[in-house]
């Protein structure tokens, strides 16, 4: 019901925000007679506010278009690898006609980014992903809006969430041969697991896990996030903050954990920050300092869009991570796709390096928390863990802004470099921009390949051993041992070029002439202009003589 009365509230206030905004820009346009007043500036930072207070934030989009690679601008498509009923993978491709440095992107390590699913959109990792374009192939879970996907899809639980990241690991290991893993805040858990699970499978694990501010042991340095679970029973959340989506929503009668409570909680954490940021975008206005203003409204254009989640997948978390800790107590058992029940145990893993980040200033993650990871993972030998705690960064500080640019990330590209291995090579020509190549032409190789086979055993002996297609010289006094009697059949149509020996008629000495690197086998008509040519070479030569 608290849902519905929401959304009631926000259609009512609609028609003010939209109003607001308007009276905005009334007050603020130069050609506007109201922008006169002697009042006006403070009209329209006031309208400006209440407008930002009070409209309805959508999904932002990454608007990642170029990014900067040593001084050559690099173009970037954003695309869709994958699309799931409850996430996409996201691939940012990048593209250059500058030779040297698409040589180099191409050997660069490629690196899936594990976006949290706990109110906010994976564009929260608009930095993280930007930053990293420069020296890494970069992979994003792009997780949907539980309200929008529809029934007729199913339910999503932290199963299921575990089963999509085994699902996008081995999608780039089918195409590159492997990859790195990067988990920030929640999936930190659910990565663990599903790397966990493909090693107790003897499966391939990625090269490198790097996990950044996630409850991986919630007991240590307990925030307010840890104490609202845990001072909670299940059935408290259950019965308090699931309702089911309204009728005017795709998702209409799933049920979810609404991402307005989730940012109510937020707001909550910090409210005179909040209302202080308000105050000083306000100031900002009056005062004309644009880019200011502008800051302030790219963040909370960020920070106050939220999505939901299904119901299932968050009462999952809240009791698998934060009340029962069965991770820690190695007593969490998955349900994989095809209805196996698996034990999650971390002390299998022995081929992937570790790298654990903090923020010393931490609110959501206490301190700790993530660094017990290393712990956990007993079977990967200790100079292959590494951990850093970032000093003075707080829980945003270490995935984005300035502190992630100039400390955080030198160490996490240094840590993927020293643990990259070569990429599958793909068996095509390279004749694109792209900084790889797509995974269909991998099977056009491989057709091409099986195109040009030799030709098969029935077909006539070829006279000479096949060459490159280097230019050769041919002696013709060899020639002359090679039999005279021309094949029955002509050899069948190859890609790989063949040098045809002169006849056995021919007995004058070597020219000293290349043969053509593309000439195929020697016709009669050839092998007279080719003698009368070196006959007239000779009498020539006795004249001059």
């Amino acid at each position: 019901m608290l849902y519905h009365i929401y959304e009631t509230q926000r259609s009512l206030m609609e028609p003010f925000t939209d109003f607001a905004q308007a009276a905005a820009k009334l007050f603020s346009n130069p050609m506007s007679p109201f922008s006169e007043s002697p009042l006006a500036q403070r009209m329209s930072a006031g309208y400006e506010l209440l407008y930002r207070l009070g409209k309805d934030y959508e999904k932002p989009a990454f608007e990642i278009h170029s990014v900067d690679v040593d001084g050559v601008g690099v173009a970037v498509h954003e695309r869709i690898e994958m699309d799931k009923p409850f996430c996409e993978l996201r691939r940012f491709k990048r593209f250059s006609d500058d030779t040297a440095t698409l040589t180099k992107l191409k050997a660069q390590p490629v690196v899936l980014i594990v976006a949290p699913l706990s109110g906010h959109y994976a564009t929260l990792l608009r930095d993280t992903v930007r930053t990293m374009l420069k020296d890494h192939k970069v992979y994003i879970t792009d997780w949907k809006n539980a309200r929008l996907v529809p029934l007729a899809d199913g339910e999503f639980h932290l199963d299921d969430y575990v089963n999509y990241v085994q699902e996008f690991i081995r999608h780039l290991q089918g195409i590159y041969g492997n990859c790195h893993v990067i988990s920030v805040c929640q999936p930190t858990v659910p990565v663990l697991a599903a790397v966990s699970l493909m090693a107790s499978r003897g499966e391939t694990t990625p090269l490198t896990m790097t996990m950044m501010g996630g409850p991986i042991d919630a007991r240590k340095s307990p925030t307010s996030v840890n104490n609202l679970a845990t001072n909670r029973s299940f059935e408290w959340f259950e019965n308090n903050v699931i309702y089911r989506v309204p009728e005017n929503f795709p998702g209409a009668g799933r049920r979810v954990y609404p991402g307005f409570l989730q940012y109510t909680g937020f707001v909550a954490m910090n409210p005179d920050r909040h209302a202080s940021s308000h105050y000083d975008y306000f100031k900002d206005l009056i005062k004309g300092d644009d880019a200011s203003a502008e800051a302030h409204r790219k963040f909370y254009d960020e920070y106050n869009a939220v999505l939901d989640m299904d119901a299932d997948y968050y009462l999952e978390t809240i009791q698998t991570v934060f009340q029962d800790y069965k991770l820690v107590h190695g007593t969490w058992d998955v349900r994989s796709p095809d209805g196996k029940i698996e034990r999650v145990r971390p002390q299998d893993i022995t081929t992937t390096a570790l790298f654990t980040v903090e923020g010393e200033l931490d609110d959501i993650s206490g301190s700790g928390q993530t660094e017990a990871a290393h712990d956990l993972c007993s079977g990967i030998v200790r100079k292959e863990q590494r951990h850093l705690e970032a000093k003075g960064a707080g829980h945003y500080g270490i995935f984005s802004g300035r502190r992630w640019r100039e400390v955080v990330y030198p160490q996490v590209r240094a840590f993927i470099l020293e643990h990259e291995k070569p990429q599958a090579k793909i068996a095509v020509p390279v004749t694109e921009t792209p900084d790889d190549n797509p995974p269909h032409r991998a099977a056009a190789a491989a057709a091409t390949t099986k195109a040009v086979a030799p030709a098969p055993k029935a077909a006539a002996k070829p006279l000479a051993k096949p060459v490159s297609t280097a230019a050769v010289k041919t002696p013709v006094k060899a020639a002359a041992k090679t039999p005279t009697k021309p094949p029955a059949k002509a050899p069948a149509a190859v890609a790989t070029r063949w040098v045809a020996p002169a006849p056995a008629a021919t007995t004058s000495k070597p020219t000293g002439a290349a043969a053509p690197a593309d000439v195929g086998v020697a016709t009669p008509a050839k092998t007279t202009v080719t003698a009368a040519a070196s006959a007239r070479t000779r009498r020539n030569a006795a004249r001059k003589a």
